[in-house]
């Protein structure tokens, strides 16, 4: 260029102008971008071109950190960041202190390395936008001699794009109507063939990626749906992913279609003329162009074609492993935007990739669901429903990909107004950290039931933990609630302690004696003794819900206090379903299973209790008699009392016959009426078979036959032996409170 035509002119332009001109448009951009940078003093710069409608792609990045380049691969065109608002408004954007990677939210100086403003300018085609050039600055915005370069920059790539792209043309095909290299619209032609391109190759890479991340047949579905359709397929309705399995067509998953025609697909039988049929057989890929073809080619099906609107589609066979087991089906509006061969050829690359995600997904789910049949199985399906107690409870598992984990809870009644409430955590995940917690909590219900006290059953489940023969990590809480004086004694091996509410909204956390978790600890293991005031609220809950990698449990514990304060605590269920949504929100990852069981303890009333000395002699019995014989007409039950009557003679003759120390009789009116009868002996009463020849042997035959169920336990100072009866139809109302009380909110 001579010196005439260069006078006036920026340097660096003069110095572009004189390129050679076979560059291809990588090139192109990078020699722009680089002019750019060290025009303007920056640090570093990028070019965005358009993708699809939705979306811009990060096409050359220049003196920047890929790992801060990263973010910005794709950007929403939509979206606030300076090259999106550039090409959405048309004009130039100055970003001051946005950073390059970062949303235009995240303001502030930071990591100097990243920049202090974006600069961009819009890359126009005929006035209108198809891309963005971006300089990140580092002191004070561009001067307008800066803003004048940037656009000539970019007005200069554009047209060595198009030169570098038709480099090569025969004179023939320029003369047939080849448009020269300053023609806009050739460039508009090749910048958006170059854009389709990179964008295919952008979302392939990005399909890898996802499929690698699917675990269910509908995640392989979506993640074709998301990163292969809108760049080899833009005008397709629907997506189907089926599979032949005995003959018949199962749907993986779908995208796009209605529940009308996945209810007439899903469970067909495959036909002999069929374009599933035809596919699988073949190997290849079977196109139909139109309605027509489609009744001439395959007449029973025609119904199907008709219901799903499209009148142009494309099966796929998907092949694993030598077996091809099923189809994807593209269905397309038009004919004449069906997939061209380059397309076509795209679909087939990707599709043997999506056929082996499929296999993969198919063999998890079926894992999964045996694994999580297998939990649900050993959890409780229902909650009992007991006078000493209401309750609630959720079971979360972990996020996706994960498998069965071994958290469990239980609620178990016992006699004389007792409940225990029992809650567990198996470490790890997988069917061997499920088996465990099964067989845990049939033993916690077995040793419960030999009404043990809590720091004997948690020794007696560390040693039959041991005995499983696996090396298992287990966190253990057990809770026993007496409702008719408000005790509760617990036991925690390794386990976070109860939250308790108080009826005056009031939250404290039990402070525990914590045993070191079962299959480390070194029994005994230590009680911690309390008492709550009717109405009061046990939560229980394993560390999922209030720990993972972003919270610590600290602030989980704070934030489940609060919770609890503030929330409406009339209905559980509701509260619970709360507590895990605020503490396991939808977006909340966590890698461990979460467990919640509330329970809001009742007291049963003074009036519906009583009790009374013994003495240590055989007049005790008669006394016995007399004093439920009044107590039974005092609470209008005196259709119970000959029964009753046996069955504390038969109770307190066997006292004094084999036991010994201070005896005394309890009854208890609550959904029955218990009758017991404490002595300081340790030795059980055990029934036996007695012959005809016996004089003795038959007592507890005749309380096993007068009561509904009787049991044994020990207590403090010694054992208690119970029975129950139900009420009659006729009794009164107790007066046990219940959920149906005014609670406090």
């Amino acid at each position: 260029m001579n010196d005439s035509c260069a006078k006036g002119k920026n340097a660096r332009l003069v110095l572009l102008e004189g390129v050679r001109r076979d560059l291809d448009e990588p090139e192109v951009w990078e020699l722009a971008v680089q002019h750019a940078v060290a025009e303007l003093g920056a640090m570093g710069g990028a070019v965005h071109l358009r993708g699809s409608r939705a979306t811009l792609h990060l096409v050359t990045v220049v003196g920047m950190d890929p790992a801060d380049a990263k973010p910005w691969t794709i950007l929403d065109a939509e979206g606030c960041e300076a090259p999106a608002q550039a090409v959405r408004q048309g004009c130039s954007v100055w970003e001051p202190r946005q950073r390059f990677g970062h949303s235009s939210r995240s303001r502030g100086f930071g990591d100097p390395r990243l920049g202090y403003g974006l600069a961009v300018v819009p890359v126009l085609i005929e006035d209108r936008p198809v891309g963005a050039l971006t300089v990140v600055m580092t002191d004070s915005g561009p001067t307008p001699e800066h803003w004048d370069f940037l656009h000539k920059v970019t007005g200069w790539a554009q047209e060595r794009i198009a030169v570098a792209t038709l480099t090569g043309r025969s004179e023939e095909n320029v003369r047939a109507g080849w448009p020269g290299w300053n023609s806009r619209a050739a460039l508009a032609a090749l910048l958006d063939s170059s854009i389709r391109t990179g964008e295919r190759a952008s979302r392939t890479t990005a399909l890898t990626s996802a499929l690698a991340e699917a675990s269910t047949c509908q995640d392989v579905v979506d993640a074709l749906a998301q990163n292969v359709l809108p760049a080899a397929a833009d005008s397709s309705l629907f997506l189907v992913v089926n599979a032949v399995e005995n003959g018949r067509v199962r749907t993986f998953g779908s995208r796009g279609v209605g529940g009308e025609l996945l209810e007439k697909v899903d469970g067909r039988p495959l036909l002999d003329r069929d374009p599933i049929r035809e596919a699988i057989v073949s190997g290849e890929p079977v196109f139909v162009r139109s309605l027509e073809e489609y009744e001439r080619r395959y007449p029973d099906l025609i119904s199907l074609a008709r219901v799903s609107g499209a009148n142009a589609a494309i099966y796929l066979p998907l092949a694993a492993a030598g077996h091809t087991f099923g189809v994807c089906v593209i269905g397309y509006e038009r004919y004449d935007t069906a997939p061209s061969s380059e397309e076509t050829t795209l679909l087939k690359a990707v599709s043997a990739l999506v056929a082996h995600a499929l296999e993969r997904a198919r063999l998890y789910e079926a894992e999964s669901t045996r694994s999580h049949v297998l939990q649900r199985s050993l959890l409780p399906r229902d909650l009992p429903r007991l006078p000493e107690c209401t309750t609630a409870a959720r079971y979360l598992p972990a996020g996706r990909g994960m498998e069965v984990g071994g958290d469990w809870y239980d609620v178990i009644p016992l006699s004389a107004g007792r409940v225990a409430f029992v809650i567990g955590d198996v470490m790890g995940h997988g069917l061997a950290e499920a088996a465990t917690m099964g067989r845990l909590r049939t033993a916690v219900r077995t040793l419960a039931d030999l009404e043990l006290p809590p720091d004997e059953i948690m020794s007696r489940l560390n040693c039959a933990l041991g005995e499983l023969g696996q090396d298992s990590y287990v966190t253990c809480l057990y809770a026993l609630y007496d409702s008719t004086d408000g005790h509760c004694s617990i036991v925690s091996a390794g386990h976070p302690p109860p939250a308790v509410v108080r009826p005056d909204g009031t939250v404290y956390f039990v402070d525990l004696v914590v045993d070191p978790p079962l299959g480390t600890a070194d029994p005994p293991f230590q009680t911690t003794e309390l008492t709550l005031s009717p109405e009061s609220l046990l939560v229980f809950y394993t560390d999922g819900l209030v720990e993972s990698a972003v919270r610590p449990i600290d602030r989980g514990l704070a934030a489940l206090s609060e919770l609890l304060h503030t929330a409406n605590r009339t209905d559980l269920d509701r509260l619970s379903a709360r507590l895990v949504a605020e503490l396991l929100p939808p977006d909340h990852s966590s890698a461990d299973d979460s467990a919640l069981l509330v329970a809001r303890v009742h007291a049963l009333a003074a009036d519906h209790m009583a009790s009374w000395p013994l003495p240590e002699d055989p007049q005790a019995a008669q006394l016995a008699r007399g004093l439920v014989r009044e107590q039974l007409r005092a609470w209008r039950l005196e259709e119970l009392t000959t029964t009753t009557e046996l069955l504390v003679s038969e109770l307190v003759a066997n006292v004094i016959r084999y036991a010994k120390g201070p005896m005394r009789l309890r009854l208890l009116r609550g959904e029955d009426l218990i009758c017991e009868v404490s002595d300081g002996s340790l030795t059980m009463p055990r029934m036996r078979q007695a012959t005809d020849t016996d004089e003795g042997g038959r007592g507890l035959q005749l309380v096993s036959i007068l009561s509904q169920r009787w049991g044994t336990r020990y207590t403090e100072t010694g054992k208690s032996i119970w029975t129950a009866q139900s009420l009659p139809t006729s009794a009164p109302a107790q007066r046990l409170r219940s959920d149906t009380d005014s609670v406090p909110g």
